[in-house]
């Protein structure tokens, strides 16, 4: 192929690849850092305005790479390998996330902890109750979905909490679960199902530290609003 001949988006390409090189990814706006990415799914097409679509349609980087395939495939220009190649990076991203938090005291890396639940909850489109099993030193031994639900609604059994935590030998539990409205206040609801978590997990010596509620408008700590 000629110069002439050359698609004008290689350049761009080249251009957009060398400036992540010398600035990093932190410099870049959203639909930049998602081209980068659609470059290996789409190899001979200019992706520029599918990534902006994708931007406009869901909101942002994080929001696109945590929608359903479902939805990402109603986007013209979406593919099945699109799909995939984007959740291979959500995982990933979830991944590196829970390195931060495996095998280190959670109380004393609450920041880390933080950022891993809203890494792996807060732009889910369905309601999700996660559970973070910790040991005698407070470090994370397991960390389990136990219930996925609707759009506003997940049910949780106290009894099963317990007897899950029981059965990992777990001293410790810090519940998670997400809002996919966005806002992370504390429903009547949440408030009533942890004291009874609480109540239940009590007279087995567990320690239930903290429910984390995450959402796109950011996270709530039912202990931090002496909630419980």
């Amino acid at each position: 192929m000629s110069g002439e001949e050359t698609p004008h988006y290689h350049g761009h390409r080249d251009r957009l690849r060398a400036r992540f090189t010398e600035v990093g990814g932190d410099a870049l706006p959203d639909y930049e850092l998602l081209e980068l990415l659609l470059f290996r799914s789409i190899p001979r097409r200019d992706v520029k305005p599918l990534a902006k679509d994708l931007i406009k349609r869901f909101g942002t980087f994080a929001e696109v790479l945590a929608a359903s395939p479902s939805r990402l495939l109603e986007v013209d220009g979406v593919s099945e390998r699109v799909v995939t190649d984007l959740k291979i990076v959500e995982a990933s991203a979830r991944r590196l996330a829970k390195g931060e938090v495996a095998k280190r005291p959670v109380l004393s890396s609450w920041t880390s902890v933080l950022d891993y639940c809203r890494t792996a909850m807060a732009f889910m489109d369905k309601e999700q109750f996660r559970l973070l099993f910790l040991d005698k030193r407070n470090a994370l031994i397991a960390d389990e979905v136990q219930q996925s639900g609707t759009v506003d609604h997940t049910p949780v059994y106290p009894r099963e909490v317990v007897k899950r935590a029981l059965e990992l030998s777990a001293s410790a539990l810090i519940l998670v679960h997400n809002h996919p409205s966005g806002d992370p206040a504390p429903s009547s609801a949440d408030i009533k199902m942890t004291k009874e978590i609480i109540d239940a997990a009590k007279p087995l010596g567990i320690t239930v530290h903290d429910h984390i509620i995450v959402g796109r408008e950011g996270h709530a700590s039912l202990k931090g609003l002496r909630l419980i």
